[in-house]
């Protein structure tokens, strides 16, 4: 969500002279190429969707329970991060349905919502319709696209500040659903505040969400009133002393340090040095990250395919299950010195101190 902190971040920027950053053209091969090789790979599977998305569901909340009432310190973590893991990378299928045709995979958005999107008051409406934005070719990177900041360009102590302040986020969701969500139902200018700058997914400050209709509007309005009446329950267990005020705080912390850790993420899915303006599509792929194997750990922290991002910018409707396969159908195909092999990197160390690095003004 929006903060006044992402504001600074944004006023902390420091550009890089234009000239500094010749205009990439598009790579007419590595497209044409990504378009032949993906053809038979759009279809969503739903056996892998339904059976990866429940078994890290059922997998993260039993870990939940065993971090509530393990016996030690020392189980209660272990049980903790496999928690994290599980549930993050139950919670990241919501990037895989705002890309969805629904109809091949029914039911399964409702599901998701009711098993992690509002448990987690992080339902569905929060990125459909937010994060098609991104994939705009004309908005990617500019001040129109909600998931971009030109982070590489701004002060060394704004990447700290970034994944920081997400530790917050469990907090800012509470009141998002249980204070915010009731009280501008019967006020209308602050229904306009939060339509406009907390329901989404953003980091862009600058970004206004714009109001939905139709189906769109009643299924937002539909998660809404879910969260919204659960974050009020959890509250209101644990204030009446139901629920315990450690499982209470158990849980807020397992959502904290899975905010956190998609933040961190989110630092390395992009090079993040676009100063603002429009960029081709090859220059958005090369702006963008792969952390393809035969790396492990990427499998963990860039789950649902995450580690493919650079390559989901190429083929943003392919499956999450599909871009391995992608990626090595047009690593075989391209010219060693294709733009495509470009956005590979090895993982996450190397991609966070080339950013630090950017920030200090120091170039690769």
């Amino acid at each position: 969500m929006n903060t006044s902190i992402a504001l600074n971040l944004r006023e902390a920027a420091a550009p890089l002279a234009p000239a500094s950053r010749p205009r990439i053209a598009d790579d007419k091969a590595m497209l044409r190429a990504a378009a032949e090789i993906a053809r038979d790979l759009h279809k969503p599977r739903p056996g892998i969707f339904w059976g990866d998305m429940l078994a890290s569901a059922a997998l993260g909340y039993g870990a939940l329970a065993a971090t509530i009432l393990a016996p030690s310190t020392a189980l209660a973590l272990l049980a903790g991060a496999v928690a994290v893991l599980a549930l993050y990378r139950a919670l990241l299928f919501i990037h895989e349905i705002s890309h969805l045709k629904h109809s091949d995979l029914p039911g399964f958005r409702l599901a998701w919502n009711a098993l992690v999107g509002v448990p987690l008051m992080v339902p569905s409406f929060m990125y459909e319709g937010v994060h098609n934005l991104h994939h705009n070719r004309t908005r990617y990177g500019t001040v129109e696209d909600p998931e971009y900041l030109p982070l590489a360009l701004m002060k060394p102590w704004s990447l700290p500040l970034f994944v920081v302040v997400s530790a917050l986020a469990p907090i800012g969701l509470l009141l998002r659903y249980a204070v915010l969500s009731p009280l501008s139902l019967v006020i209308p200018p602050l229904r306009r505040i939060v339509r406009e700058r907390y329901s989404g997914l953003v980091i862009n400050p600058a970004f206004r969400r714009r109001a939905t209709e139709g189906a769109e509007r009643t299924r937002w309005l539909m998660q809404e009133i879910a969260a919204s009446v659960w974050a009020i329950a959890l509250i209101g267990l644990t204030v009446a002393g139901v629920l315990p005020l450690k499982a209470f705080l158990i849980f807020l912390g397992v959502i904290s340090v899975v905010t956190v850790l998609n933040q961190i993420r989110t630092l390395v899915a992009h090079l993040w040095e676009n100063e603002g303006e429009a960029m081709s599509v090859t220059a958005q792929y090369l702006d963008s990250v792969n952390v393809p194997p035969p790396g492990l750990l990427p499998g963990l922290w860039a789950p649902v395919g995450l580690r493919y991002h650079a390559l989901h910018h190429l083929l943003p409707s392919v499956p999450y299950h599909n871009l391995g396969q992608a990626h090595c159908r047009l690593t075989a195909m391209l010219e060693p010195d294709s733009p495509y092999h470009k956005a590979s990197f090895k993982g996450l160390p190397g991609l966070v101190t080339r950013l630090a690095r950017s920030t200090m003004g120091v170039r690769d």
